[in-house]
C-alpha cells in the first residue's frame, strides 16, 4: 500500500486530487514502453513523434484512471457520502470515501460506477478513432486508449478485494447473508486468492527468457492486491472487535487541561510529565480549544518558548466531537478520515472524557487476546 496522499494537483467537483511519488515511476515506465511500441508499429514516424505520442498517451491514460475514480466519487456523492480525496499512484488510483456504504445496493452502485466510467471512455475513444487512419497519431492514440480503458474496466470487475469486482462480490454476499462483515470476509479471501494467482503467474512469466520485467510487474501487482486484501480483512476484524462498543465504553475520563497563555514549551513539558499528548485549552476557566502534539509539529523548535498555546491550538468551533453514545467504529472511521488521534466526548453538551485511537487499539488487542484464550 502507498503511504501519504502525495502532491495536490487540483480539485475536480470540489474533490482534492493528489499524485503519489510512486506515480512518476510508472509514468516514466509506461511512456518508455509506449514510445518503443509505437516505434515498432509505426516506423514511418520520427523519434520525436514516438516520444510525443508516448507522453500524451500516458497522460491521457492516467486521466482515464482519474475518470474511473470520479465515477466512484459521483456515485458516492449521490448517496451523500463525502469524498475526501482521489490519489493517483503506481498501480492506478484510489478514491477515499469518508464512510462505508449503509446498504448492499449502495455498495454495488458505487463499485459498478468505476468500470462503467471506463467502458464509457473506451467507447468514446473508439468512436473518435473511427474517422482516422490507425496509422495516424490521433487514430493510434485513441485506439490504444479505447483498448486500455476496456481492459481497465474488465480487470476491475475481477471478484476480489480491493478491486471493484471485490466490492460487487461483497454487495451480493451482503444482500444474501444480511451480514456486511461476513460479506467482507468473503470478498477479502477472494482477493487474497486472486493475488496469489497473480504472484505465481508473475514468477512463471519471469522465468521465461526475455520476460523477467513483465513477470516482475505481475508479482508487484499481486503483492499490492494481497496487501490490500489483507488490510480489508483486518478492517473486518477491527469492526467485529469494536461491535457493540460506544464512545463511553472506550474513553478516558481524565481531562488534562492547560491555560491558553502558556507557551508551547510549557505544554511539551506537561506532555513529558503526564504522558498525555492531548489537552483541553482553557481561557478564563472556559473551554476555548484543543492542543495536541500534531499542532506543535508545524511550529519551528526555536519558537516554542515564545509561542502561546492559543496560537497553535484548534479553536473550539473547529474541534471534532464525539457523543457518548456514538458507536466506537464510527468514531474510529472519523478519526481516520480527518487524520486525528483524539476526540473529546460530550454527554448532554458537557465534556465527559477523551477517546483516542490508542485506547481503541488497546481494547481491540484485549478482546482478541480474550477470544484466543477462550478458544484455547
Amino acid at each position: 500500500m502507498f503511504s501519504g496522499p502525495g502532491w495536490k494537483i487540483g480539485r475536480v467537483m470540489g474533490i482534492p486530487i493528489y499524485v503519489s511519488w510512486t506515480w512518476f515511476f510508472i509514468f516514466v515506465l509506461i511512456t518508455e514502453t509506449l514510445a518503443t511500441q509505437f516505434s515498432t508499429q509505426h516506423p514511418g514516424w520520427t523519434p520525436t513523434q514516438h516520444w510525443a505520442v508516448g507522453v500524451i498517451t500516458s497522460l491521457l491514460f492516467f486521466g482515464s484512471v482519474l475518470f474511473h475514480e470520479l465515477g466512484h466519487s459521483v456515485a458516492a456523492l449521490r448517496y451523500k457520502m463525502r469524498v475526501i480525496s482521489i490519489t493517483l499512484f503506481i498501480f492506478g488510483g484510489m478514491a477515499r470515501i469518508a464512510k462505508e456504504a449503509e446498504r448492499p445496493m449502495q455498495e454495488f452502485n458505487i463499485a459498478m460506477a468505476g468500470p462503467v466510467a471506463s467502458f464509457l471512455l473506451a467507447a468514446i475513444f473508439y468512436g473518435l478513432a473511427l474517422p482516422f487512419s490507425a496509422n495516424s497519431m490521433f487514430g493510434s492514440t485513441c485506439l490504444y486508449l479505447a483498448e486500455i480503458n476496456a481492459v481497465l474496466g474488465a480487470f476491475n470487475l475481477v471478484p476480489g478485494m480491493p478491486l471493484d469486482g471485490g466490492r460487487i462480490l461483497r454487495a451480493i454476499a451482503w444482500a444474501v447473508t444480511k451480514d456486511p462483515n461476513r460479506a467482507m470476509r468473503v470478498a477479502s479471501r477472494s482477493g487474497q486468492f486472486l493475488a496469489y494467482l497473480l504472484i505465481l503467474a508473475g514468477i512463471v512469466i519471469a522465468m521465461q527468457r526475455g520476460f523477467w520485467l513483465q513477470g516482475l510487474l505481475w508479482v508487484f501487482v499481486g503483492w499490492f492486491l494481497l496487501s490490500a486484501a489483507q488490510q480489508s480483512y483486518a478492517q473486518v476484524e477491527l469492526r467485529r472487535m469494536l461491535d457493540g462498543l460506544h464512545a463511553a465504553d472506550v474513553m478516558s475520563e481524565e481531562l488534562p487541561t492547560i491555560d491558553r497563555t502558556h507557551s508551547l514549551e510549557e505544554f511539551l513539558h506537561e506532555v513529558l510529565r503526564t504522558g498525555r499528548r492531548c489537552h483541553l485549552v482553557l481561557g478564563n476557566n472556559e473551554l476555548v480549544g484543543l492542543i495536541t502534539l500534531h499542532n506543535v509539529r508545524h511550529i519551528p523548535r526555536e519558537e516554542w518558548a515564545n509561542t502561546s498555546i492559543q496560537a497553535a491550538m484548534v479553536p473550539r468551533d473547529r474541534i471534532e466531537w464525539a457523543q457518548a453514545d456514538e458507536p466506537a467504529i464510527g468514531i474510529l472511521e472519523r478519526m481516520q478520515s480527518n487524520d486525528i488521534n483524539q476526540m473529546p466526548v460530550l454527554r448532554e453538551g458537557q465534556v465527559v472524557g477523551m477517546v483516542s485511537r490508542d485506547a481503541m487499539l488497546r481494547v481491540i488487542q484485549t478482546r482478541m487476546q480474550l477470544e484466543r484464550f477462550a478458544q484455547a
